[in-house]
């Protein structure tokens, strides 16, 4: 049985933002108030502006934790379980409605395309009272897959 390699691959800012495009499952990091991690499952993209992009509700958890500690990292995760994978450091911002309904729509194209009906998805984000994460990355680790070290081979 052939076995898999583990790989680091080093990217650039570009780069690593051409890898997050098309992989919308996430890990959201943000710290606790007494300092320990809190892990949220997300939904996320990239915005126009190369920002990782998470939608949310303000009295979750993540938006909390969000607002009083902007220090926040995110690990991009493949569909694959086992494909490639990368974590983000950065800085949030959180971003209410109605203030936010712009980036909303920005976020629901870059993630899903075009909506039949914008009207009635900006009512839908003011309905929900929605909040959206908005990370400025500052730092990355590699493009990583998972495997055995290659002086297993």
């Amino acid at each position: 049985m052939t076995r898999t390699i583990a790989t680091n691959t080093t990217v650039e800012l570009d780069d690593l933002l051409e890898f997050i495009r098309p992989r919308h499952r996430m890990l959201l990091i943000t710290r606790r108030a007494d300092g320990y991690p809190q892990a949220s499952p997300v939904t996320g993209g990239v915005d126009d502006s190369g920002r990782v992009v998470i939608s949310t509700y303000p009295e979750r958890a993540k938006a909390h934790n969000a607002r009083m500690r902007p220090e926040v990292s995110v690990v991009v995760l493949s569909d694959d379980w086992n494909g490639p994978w990368v974590q983000i450091d950065g800085t949030c911002e959180v971003l209410d409605v109605p203030e936010a309904l712009d980036a909303f729509v920005e976020y629901f194209r870059n993630i899903s395309g075009e909506h039949p009906d914008w009207d009635e998805y900006r009512q839908a984000m003011l309905d929900q009272g929605k909040a959206l994460i908005r990370i400025t990355p500052t730092r990355w680790g590699p493009v990583a897959t998972g495997g055995f070290p290659a002086r297993l081979t």
